[in-house]
């Protein structure tokens, strides 16, 4: 066999069981992923009283995490190109839950720190792998918006894990160290890795034609007894042969280039202005006078607007241009992260907190959908990896700016550099971001050889 036409294949199947069992199972790893991201941040109040962590401590912290993010953004695209986007899953979702688990064991900051960057690594890792699948599995005309129901379910590890951390962090000294173990759970993830299927497109780019047809024939036969008869495939545009291992210079080719720095700068600013928020509110508004169980409190109930924000973003994505909506999603996010970070009267903080987590995961939702979209197979794992990656590693800086911004000018000069940080990168989309639309619609990128075969 000298090709299997997936993405046709693929693109022209109708929702099914199979796809929803692949939503619930990538959900599933979201729904961890979001909720181990966020266990330093509600233990660090507690871990200021029982070890003396100082704000330079946690920012130190928070940066090397990035680092850590950096690196496991590259090392998740690459084990995605090597091993396959199935098995990386698996291996990435255990990485962080290892790590995760070790945490529950660490004795001072300096060791839960070196854990947290271990742990970082993975779920940026995981995050990378995840969005590439979805990519690659659901049909062209919908992918973003069952990339962002998988966001409405998994990002509710958010709001789950901060409520958990308030219900359990103020019980005794030693209780902390259960929010560590709750984010470790993600472990159970392997559970669904029976129900998922290599990625065709993945099996195609290396050559693999056999394999590739061989899952496409069985995800074909098992929607078809579900759905009835499929329509036939368009027939695959032709290119070369087998594709080869794609070097990191490939990036500064022009073609890949724009792209990648377009998408580095967007990630960038998202990392910056969502972790300021969501890293920083419950430790800020505990320093400025709040109890360490308001703060926690009034945060987790902020987080709700999350996955109510991912909904509206599968509403939205794959109806109109994705740039425009990250755009208006970017300077909404500004605009309500200057009040909720200007005010503390309870009402207004949990009001435009809310605010701020629906529009941030609106936003991120759509961002996870048009990422892959600018690259080809051949680069897709490379280029997310390392404009996502990048943007991660930002925020390596990002937290002592804002630690030197709070202990030098105050309180509110944090809030005004975390909105200028969305208004760039809303700016850099409007002038520069590719629109993607219509070659969704009409035209969506077919990587296979020349004669087609028959479905």
């Amino acid at each position: 066999m000298q090709h299997s036409n997936a993405a046709n294949r693929l693109d022209r199947l109708p929702i099914s069981r199979f796809h929803k069992i692949t939503l619930v199972a990538v959900s599933f790893a979201y729904f961890f992923e979001f909720a181990d991201i966020n266990t330093f941040a509600t233990t660090v109040p507690k871990l200021v009283k029982l070890w003396g962590v100082t704000v330079n401590q946690v920012a130190y912290v928070t940066s090397l995490s990035f680092v850590g993010m950096f690196f496991g953004s590259l090392i998740g695209g690459w084990i995605a190109d090597r091993w396959g986007r199935k098995n990386a899953l698996a291996i990435t979702t255990l990485w962080f839950a290892v790590f995760s688990f070790a945490s529950v064991f660490s004795w001072d900051i300096v060791s839960l720190g070196v854990l947290r960057v271990l742990t970082s690594a993975g779920l940026s890792a995981m995050t990378v792998v995840a969005v590439i699948y979805v990519n690659e599995i659901y049909p062209a005309a919908v992918r973003g918006k069952y990339q962002a129901y998988a966001i409405v379910i998994g990002i509710c590890g958010t709001p789950v894990t901060n409520l958990v951390a308030a219900a359990v962090v103020p019980l005794t000294d030693w209780s902390w160290r259960l929010v560590y173990l709750w984010g470790s759970l993600g472990i159970l993830f392997l559970l669904f890795t029976r129900h998922l299927k290599e990625s065709p497109r993945w099996y195609e780019s290396k050559g693999q034609y056999e394999k590739a047809d061989a899952v496409l024939s069985e995800i074909e036969s098992r929607v078809a007894a579900e759905k009835g008869p499929l329509p036939d495939p368009a027939a695959p545009i032709a290119v070369a042969t087998k594709q080869t291992k794609a070097p990191l210079r490939l990036l500064l080719q022009k073609r890949y280039l724009v792209p990648t720095v377009l998408l580095s700068v967007m990630w960038v600013t998202q990392t910056v202005g969502f972790f300021g928020y969501s890293s920083w509110a419950p430790t800020l508004l505990a320093q400025e006078g709040l109890s360490v169980e308001k703060s926690i409190f009034y945060v987790a109930l902020t987080t709700v607007g999350a996955p109510l924000g991912c909904f509206l973003a599968a509403q939205v994505t794959d109806r109109v241009e994705r740039k425009w909506c990250l755009v208006a999603f970017g300077v909404v996010i500004a605009i309500c992260g200057l009040f909720y970070g200007l005010t503390f009267n309870p009402i207004m903080i949990v009001v435009f907190g809310f605010l701020v987590n629906f529009f941030e995961r609106g936003y991120t939702a759509v961002a996870y959908a048009y990422s892959p979209e600018l690259f080809d197979t051949r680069t897709r794992s490379l280029g997310t990896g390392v404009s996502y990656g990048l943007g991660r590693l930002s925020n390596a800086v990002g937290p002592l700016v804002i630690a030197a911004l709070y202990t030098g000018t105050g309180y509110q000069s944090v809030f005004y550099f975390i909105a200028g940080s969305w208004l760039v990168g809303a700016l850099a989309l409007a002038v520069f971001g590719p629109r993607t639309r219509q070659a969704r619609l009409t035209d969506p990128p077919v990587e296979a050889p020349t004669a087609p075969t028959t479905a």
